[in-house]
């Protein structure tokens, strides 16, 4: 199922009830199919194969036992210059300051 921020089109710009309309259709998901859990994928940008220009996320219900995964098989080729963690939390702490 897809939950849609058709008003914005990356993951830097959602509306404020967009996190609770995801957590209710994915609680709604595990109890209604009896999902061991749920997974909430998203791409934002065309670096990230994103194929619609809205954002949107895709909320996936699993099992133990469903032979899927999300989790990437390989590792990134692209190097990123310096400690990415930390040029993550210095954006972090800007985007707090305004």
């Amino acid at each position: 199922m897809r939950v849609t921020d058709s008003n914005v089109v990356t993951e830097s710009e959602p509306e404020p009830e967009t996190g609770e309309r995801i957590n209710l259709v994915a609680g709604k998901m595990r109890t209604a199919l009896a999902a061991g859990g749920v997974n909430v994928l998203s791409a934002g940008g065309p670096g990230s194969e994103q194929s619609v220009p809205h954002l949107h996320f895709h909320v996936v219900p699993r099992w133990s036992d469903d032979g899927f995964s999300t989790w990437p098989s390989q590792q990134s080729q692209h190097e990123i210059a310096g400690d990415p963690v930390t040029q993550l939390a210095d954006a972090m702490t800007a985007s707090h300051a305004t």
